[in-house]
């Protein structure tokens, strides 16, 4: 009995953590992003929440298969696990697959048989009033408040997981204003080799990329009247109407320069910005095979 306890505390102390690190993951991203500059709370409340209830789903199917385990002389522990980890669709499935079948002790010897079998095959006991209260076992319906809890659970994720892709998709509270102070979120999708900003230095390498998507990074003027910004970029693969944008954004000011055919590193002055901050931005609209190195001098 202490056993099976103990199995039980393990297995909530572990959905606890799973609960906790998603949780520290957020604050992370949160505190690392500035925020959620540039988007509307309501997405990452929607992504929580669609997390939070589709753990809350496989915990209480966990739940209510532990208890279905426990009847059938099963590991509960072990199922529990696996329908919380595989999720419950594709955990039930295999459980209601492999799950045993109802079994009862023989009165003589003790030995766990089936239901519906007329003799002990321990000790050859017969058994009556078996298919009875096998029938009766059948149309009992065990725990039910942990599927109705799981059924909610999953009804309010769908809920959250379609508000989440129908506000992404339409673009509802999220910034694409390339020309924008606040940080741009993008939805389309880029294919890279490289991306990294070390010593001030921005090297961005991509394959290809969505049109219109925009990668950006943060750099920091230190004298605006006598520094410049030095872009040295290379376009390999250039489509017919194919254009790559470099942006300087700082508050109200934005420029943008089109550094698709480059045929020497520019060299764009700073003397329009004040000293902090600026985004620079690259503005992807079909080229391909790029390669840039962009840093202020």
């Amino acid at each position: 009995m202490n056993n099976t306890k103990n199995k039980r505390l393990l297995f909530y102390i572990g959905i606890a953590i799973v609960l906790l690190l998603i949780l520290l993951r957020f604050g992370l991203y949160y505190l690392k992003s500035d925020g959620f500059n540039g988007i509307s709370m309501m997405l990452p409340v929607l992504l929580l929440c669609f997390i939070f209830f589709a753990l809350c789903t496989s915990a209480f199917f966990s739940a209510w298969v532990y208890q279905d385990c426990k009847k059938r002389g099963d590991d509960p522990v072990l199922w529990a696990i696996i329908i919380f980890i595989a999720t419950p669709f594709i955990g039930l499935l295999i459980y209601f697959l492999r799950r045993s079948e109802i079994k009862d002790t023989c009165p003589a010897c003790g030995h766990r048989i089936s239901l519906k079998a007329k003799y002990c095959e321990e000790c050859g006991t017969h058994i009556e009033n078996k298919e009875d209260n096998a029938h009766m076992v059948r149309q009992e319906t065990h725990h039910l408040k942990f599927i109705i809890a799981g059924v909610i659970s999953m009804v309010l994720m769908l809920v959250c997981l379609t508000g989440f892709i129908v506000s992404a998709a339409t673009g509802t509270g999220v910034n694409t204003d390339v020309a924008s102070n606040d940080r741009v979120w993008n939805l389309g999708v880029i294919s890279m080799n490289y991306n990294t900003c070390l010593d001030g230095v921005w090297k961005l390498d991509f394959r290809s990329a969505s049109n219109g998507f925009i990668e950006e990074q943060d750099m920091t003027i230190e004298d605006a009247d006598t520094q410049i910004i030095a872009a040295d970029i290379s376009c390999g693969t250039v489509p017919d109407g194919a254009t790559l944008i470099l942006w300087l954004v700082q508050g109200d000011v934005a420029r943008s320069v089109d550094v698709t055919n480059l045929s020497e590193p520019l060299k764009y002055p700073l003397d329009e910005f004040e000293n902090g901050e600026i985004h620079v931005r690259l503005q992807i609209n079909g080229v391909e095979n790029t390669t840039s190195e962009i840093y202020i001098q």
